[in-house]
């Protein structure tokens, strides 16, 4: 894609984002009133999101790279996928709307835990999320969205951990950030499964 149609790909996403809401909140989730998207990115303001992490049977966790036209974070490797719940949307239901907006799927989602974050992103924008963080398991059939996915694959914490060190700056400021609480997490529910 040339860059005058990357550029004009990229104000068309903007002015999208520019009519939805997110749900600013506390640092305990209390929803305090509503901003378009763009503006609380602008403003680093605190508004509520959500990442779900899927794995496959063997513990292998499911990447995806955003795709070129996004807003930041393009190109990057990042979880299965991330987004904001709508007004009055509960986040569950936001999650798996979002996984088959992505990636084509849902699956039964858990959520294992909520951070905060606070990270200056690509084009003067600021991430600041209450981020609910989901997992799953999947190995059916994926049917990404090429408007959001520029690719997928599925990798082993290993290699992930190694990628991650050798690479920090090829993955989302929200995946590293999340990856050693996401590893934990895997060491209970799959690290008994590898030693079996």
């Amino acid at each position: 894609m040339n860059e005058e149609l990357l550029k004009i790909t990229l104000d068309i996403e903007l002015v999208k984002m520019e009519e939805q809401q997110v749900i600013l909140v506390t640092p305990q989730d209390e929803p305090i009133g509503l901003m378009e998207k763009m503006e609380a990115h602008r403003k680093g303001l605190l508004h509520r999101a959500f990442s779900i992490f899927i794995f496959d049977k063997e513990g292998r966790m499911l990447l995806q790279q955003r795709a070129a036209k996004k807003y930041h974070g393009a190109h990057l490797w990042t979880n299965a996928c991330c987004s904001h719940p709508y007004v009055n949307e509960p986040i569950e239901v936001a999650a798996q709307r979002r996984l088959m907006e992505e990636l084509g799927f849902t699956t039964p989602l858990e959520k294992i835990f909520s951070f905060i974050y606070n990270a200056a992103v690509e084009n003067n924008l600021i991430e600041h999320e209450y981020d609910h963080v989901f997992v799953g398991e999947y190995e059916g059939t994926i049917n990404e969205n090429k408007e959001e996915v520029n690719d997928y694959a599925y990798h082993s914490m290993s290699s992930l951990k190694r990628m991650l060190h050798e690479q920090p700056e090829q993955f989302t400021t929200w995946f590293r950030i999340a990856f050693a609480q996401i590893e934990e997490w895997w060491q209970e529910r799959y690290a008994v499964k590898s030693t079996a």
